[in-house]
């Protein structure tokens, strides 16, 4: 029976990254994937690399920040070895303090916008306070990443490393054998390996011998095509909404949070919901023809952190529970996770991370 160094159990953008990693560090790989590679919470993801203390966990702030400024070169990356251009944009973040009502929102940290709203967003609707006051917005130079371009070219940069693939296989559980993971065994077969990595996101909790506390967090999305290339160049961040354009003139507009299980349906008047606060925000994209309307489902965790690190079973590791931040923490993930596995220090202390943090 064919074995490999290392398996990796799911190709979300997390696995493919740690699998690129991991073939970097002189191993076999094999990324064993229950449906296609790359097409759960990874491509249903907006992909916005929100690097701002007010809006992320303090357990992430140092993962974060370190990971967004690493994106630029992990694209580049990924595009040479893919041959494939990947939509990475810098123009920033529009945070909008006002929800619809006119009541102010503001986050701390607001700095100063580079130029008047009208000026950066003309076709924005700006709103104003109860007073009467125009209210404090935040200018972020924040990037974000077209997700779907990001998952393609780690997928065929992967296959072009020679990693290894294997689709419709539902991982059950990690062998263990003499106290040590030896393989995983599937829906249809096993794969012997001398080390196991689950970054099977939402399911990875549903894989054999331990429990990770994950959970599926449903997220409606659509994508529409905006009438004028430019009508929208920064993302918006509403209370509500927020609105992500892309560099060929389409536009995401997400997005919800739902405990619903393993629901991925879409529901009409949840997407009616999104579009309709898009409106709200900017009334040109009354013209823009919807594409496509989906739903994902985001790893979530008791605590809203990742759990990263060894298990407490030898040669078995854990890369899952992202929820909203997988595209971010991608690169970061994929170095600190290939130093731990590596017997190394990581240069970014992910300790408190463990799955131990959940052990009665």
């Amino acid at each position: 029976m064919q074995s490999w160094d290392a398996i990796v159990v799911g190709a979300g953008i997390i696995g493919l990254s740690l699998a690129l990693e991991l073939n970097k560090q002189g191993l076999r790989v094999l990324v064993v994937e229950k449906g296609e590679p790359g097409r759960e919470a990874s491509w249903a993801a907006g992909g916005m690399l929100v690097d701002h203390s007010a809006e992320t966990l303090p357990g992430l702030r140092e993962l974060a920040t370190a990971s967004a400024r690493m994106y630029p070169e992990f694209v580049r990356g990924l595009e040479d070895e893919s041959g494939l251009k990947i939509d990475l944009r810098s123009v920033g973040t529009l945070v909008l303090a006002v929800v619809e009502t006119g009541q102010s929102s503001a986050t701390t940290q607001a700095c100063a916008l580079p130029r008047p709203l009208a000026e950066l967003e003309p076709a924005l609707r700006i709103h104003s306070s109860t007073d009467g006051s125009t209210p404090l917005h935040e200018y972020l130079k924040e990037r974000c990443v077209d997700p779907r371009h990001l998952t393609t070219a780690a997928i065929a940069a992967a296959r072009h490393r020679g990693v290894d693939f294997s689709s419709g296989d539902q991982v059950l559980a990690v062998d263990v054998a003499d106290g040590r993971a030896r393989g995983v065994r599937t829906n249809t077969t096993r794969f012997s390996a001398g080390m196991v990595v689950n970054c099977a996101g939402a399911w990875a909790g549903e894989i054999g011998p331990h429990p990770f506390p994950t959970r599926p967090v449903k997220g409606q999305m659509l994508c529409v095509a905006m009438a004028e290339k430019e009508l929208v160049r920064h993302v918006l961040r509403a209370p509500d909404v927020y609105l992500i354009p892309r560099s060929d003139g389409r536009m995401s507009i997400g997005a919800t949070a739902e405990e619903a299980g393993f629901d991925k349906q879409t529901v009409p008047e949840t997407i009616a919901k999104l579009r309709q606060a898009a409106l709200d925000l900017v009334p040109k994209l009354a013209d823009a023809r919807i594409l496509e309307a989906w739903a994902g489902l985001r790893p979530g965790t008791p605590d809203g952190l990742p759990i990263l690190g060894a298990t407490s079973t030898p040669g078995y590791f854990v890369a899952t529970g992202h929820f909203r931040d997988g595209i971010l923490l991608a690169p970061v993930t994929a170095m600190v996770m290939g130093q731990v596995i590596a017997g190394e220090r990581p240069l970014i202390d992910v300790s408190k991370l463990s799955a131990d943090r959940f052990a009665v």
